[in-house]
């Protein structure tokens, strides 16, 4: 286990998977339940990555199995039984977070929340 993130390093993290979660078509940013950040696209939340040492995203039921044998993986609390997870950066340095697994998890949350011909346009 890593030792804490610095607010620092947490906010480094936020704004990383914010510029891969709004680099997705029509995605948006909105704060709700007050100081929640959240990511959509029509208004349907895909990802939500509170203070940026981890993130909440759908699965791919294909893949939900093998992320929640992953240490870093839980079922997201309220989300799960709709194939949510929440990953935890925060088990490793935040020199040592794997982005492009990050930017996948992310893309693939979007692809199943997106209408499908946005999903489409990103692969």
């Amino acid at each position: 286990m890593s030792k804490p993130w610095t607010d620092k390093q947490l906010a480094s993290s936020l704004e990383r998977i914010r510029t891969i979660a709004m680099a997705l078509p029509e995605a948006t940013e909105e704060v709700t339940w007050g100081t929640d950040i959240n990511f959509r696209v029509r208004k349907k939340i895909f990802c939500f990555p509170g203070s940026g040492g981890g993130l909440t995203l759908k699965a791919d039921k294909g893949e939900l199995a093998a992320l929640l044998d992953d240490d870093r993986f839980s079922p997201a609390p309220y989300l799960a039984r709709g194939g949510w997870v929440r990953m935890d950066l925060q088990t490793v340095a935040p020199s040592k977070v794997d982005w492009s697994e990050v930017s996948e998890l992310i893309h693939t949350s979007y692809v199943l929340i997106a209408p499908k011909t946005l999903g489409a346009k990103v692969g």
